[in-house]
């Protein structure tokens, strides 16, 4: 027991503990709030649906698939089948409106080699409103670690940013 306790009245020692205890709540929440508000920025859910397109886009089913944030989870939009073109896709996204899109390039090398590259695509255009770009760019990364296999990641917010030029040179 401390000395000065031995002089405290009941009440002030009910008062020193308290404070104590608020001591100790506010040092936790310090501790713990950046990974609690990290989750909670990121918490949005994955269909199982968005996982099981994309297993099927990487076995070539699909050239790509459009994704949408609909209330607190990510679902598939669009799917787009193997002969669409890249024109298809851009065409796809809405003018306004942020979403996420994977899509399977097929591309040729100086070396004139046949391949293959799945872009991430996060569309969030100047035009959409600030709250859902808010959204969709604390969830992109949540998002993207479920989706396993994306080899280059774009950020677009205008058609001229993810041009056909611009994916071709990504992918050499």
């Amino acid at each position: 027991m401390r000395d000065f306790e031995t002089y405290l009245p009941p009440k002030e020692k009910e008062e020193e503990e308290d404070m104590i205890i608020r001591i100790r709540k506010i040092w936790l929440w310090e501790a713990i709030a950046p990974v609690v508000l990290a989750n909670a920025a990121s918490g949005m859910a994955v269909e199982d649906n968005c996982k099981l397109k994309f297993l099927e886009l990487k076995k070539r089913i699909f050239r790509f698939i459009i994704f949408r944030i609909d209330g607190q989870q990510v679902v598939v939009e669009k799917l787009g089948n193997p002969q669409e073109t890249y024109d298809d896709f851009t065409a796809s996204l809405p003018a306004d409106e942020c979403r996420y899109a994977v899509f399977d390039f097929d591309f040729t090398t100086n070396e004139n080699c046949q391949k293959s590259k799945i872009f991430f695509i996060a569309w969030s255009p100047d035009s959409s409103r600030v709250r859902m770009k808010m959204v969709y760019a604390s969830s992109k990364d949540r998002f993207k670690r479920e989706l396993d296999g994306i080899q280059v990641e774009l950020q677009a917010t205008d058609p001229s940013e993810m041009s056909f030029d611009i994916i071709k040179s990504r992918a050499l």
